[in-house]
């Protein structure tokens, strides 16, 4: 009797675990047909080309092309990733092999509380202190810029590339550790050439987490970044103001007339950020699994 109730049990939770796993596809395939169906009239209106290549987005003369947001999603989100990367992942590195048990057990806490506070407490700070700082080191009109935007997306997403790069070096099993300096390593070459080969993974991991949380973000960008629709001169130029791809559609949705050509613009902009990341997650993936083949026949 027992044994028959246990396997009931191990068959209901079973059962509930898939459930669990296909509503969440199921989910996704729902947001997905949803942003199509509102976001493709947007393409067959505008032109797939002059919506995604044109330069002007002027609701007054019904004229939308994203390309000044595509621009400026891609600096804020190379600018941000960069610097998180810089000052990340050396510093997973320190709490997970460097770092004195009792410093790491005060660091490591404080770096996962920055990643509770709200986004637009981040914008507030980024308002009355970088952009005051930005205008008079660089000499601008006011501190609003793609570069604002990636110093302080950069310090958002360093906390996910920390937690995750620091859980991810930590897990490599210390049998390599000392295997590597058995055979005469330094802790610095087993640190380059064996922990973090082994923990490229998870480091990959928080990479692509961080791009997915900067791409998302919208209130500290409305902020601090601009809010112009402008191509900037030349494109790389981190200085200029500008706007991105989320913070367009926060600042429009709510005023956007159900149904015409500015709200299906709206969606269109969704639709794309929804193949970026696609597109983003599996070059992430083809990226990891070589670089695991490559390691493993080292």
């Amino acid at each position: 009797m027992r044994a028959k109730f246990k396997n009931i049990k191990e068959k209901l939770i079973e059962d509930l675990l898939f459930i669990a796993a296909i509503s969440s596809i199921i989910v996704v395939l729902f947001i997905f047909i949803f942003l199509m169906k509102e976001g493709a009239f947007a393409f067959l209106e505008n032109g797939v080309f002059n919506f995604i290549f044109g330069t002007k987005w002027r609701m007054e003369t019904g004229t939308y092309g994203i390309a000044p947001l595509i621009i400026g999603s891609s600096l804020v989100t190379i600018g941000a990733v960069g610097f998180a990367i810089v000052f990340g992942i050396p510093s997973a590195i320190f709490l997970s092999e460097l770092a004195p048990p009792r410093i790491g057990n005060i660091l490591k806490p404080t770096v996962e509380l920055l990643n509770s506070i709200p986004s637009i407490v981040y914008g507030f700070i980024g308002v009355v202190l970088l952009l005051t700082s930005l205008r008079n080191t660089f000499d601008m009109i006011d501190g609003h810029s793609f570069l604002a935007g990636s110093i302080l997306l950069g310090v958002m997403a360093l906390p996910t590339i920390i937690t995750i790069s620091d859980d991810a070096i930590t897990a490599v099993p210390k049998d390599l550790r000392e295997g590597s300096m058995a055979l005469g390593a330094t802790r610095w070459q087993t640190i380059r050439r064996v922990v973090l080969p082994s923990a490229i993974s998870g480091i990959m991991a928080s990479i692509l987490l961080a791009v997915g949380r900067v791409l998302g973000e919208t209130m500290a960008i409305m902020l601090i970044v601009g809010c112009v629709a402008r191509v900037p001169s030349p494109f790389f130029n981190f200085f200029q103001s500008g706007d991105t791809m989320t913070a367009r559609i926060a600042s429009e949705m709510g005023e956007a007339a159900r149904g015409s050509l500015q709200y299906h613009s709206l969606f269109g902009i969704g639709v794309l950020l929804l193949i970026i990341v696609t597109v983003l997650n599996v070059i992430a993936d083809i990226i990891r699994v070589r670089i695991q083949k490559k390691v493993g026949r080292e």
